[in-house]
């Protein structure tokens, strides 16, 4: 990732149509990590929109849970990028019920992996 994780947190949000992936800087005034965020997750939403997962996988590992469904099922999601005042989000929607767990499966992966640097976002109804 160009930003750096120490200066900056993943909140993963479940929603009953799929969810939201945020990328904030810790500090809000850090202008040079807003930037860096913004550029990173507008390539990602694009990548994933196509159905190219494979950024986070070089990270985490192919073997992360919901990755095969999302992959194959792309299609059946939409991944909307969107600018925060001190980072960026993706709205993931879908209608379909296997791509919103494997959403979820995956949010929960990345939870684990990120750590300290991620947080679970209150779930959306």
């Amino acid at each position: 990732m160009p930003f750096d994780l120490d200066r900056t947190s993943h909140v993963f949000t479940p929603a009953e149509s799929g969810g939201v992936q945020e990328v904030v800087a810790d500090d809000p005034a850090d202008t040079e990590q807003v930037r860096l965020i913004r550029e990173h997750v507008r390539q990602e939403a694009r990548r994933f929109a196509r159905g190219d997962f494979d950024d986070p996988a070089a990270l985490h590992g192919d073997d992360m849970p919901g990755l095969p469904t999302l992959r194959a099922e792309y299609r059946k999601m939409t991944a909307h990028y969107s600018e925060l005042p001190d980072g960026a989000k993706i709205t993931y929607v879908s209608m379909a019920r296997g791509v919103i767990k494997a959403l979820h499966d995956w949010f929960e992966a990345q939870l684990s992996d990120h750590g300290e640097h991620a947080e679970r976002g209150e779930a959306e109804h």
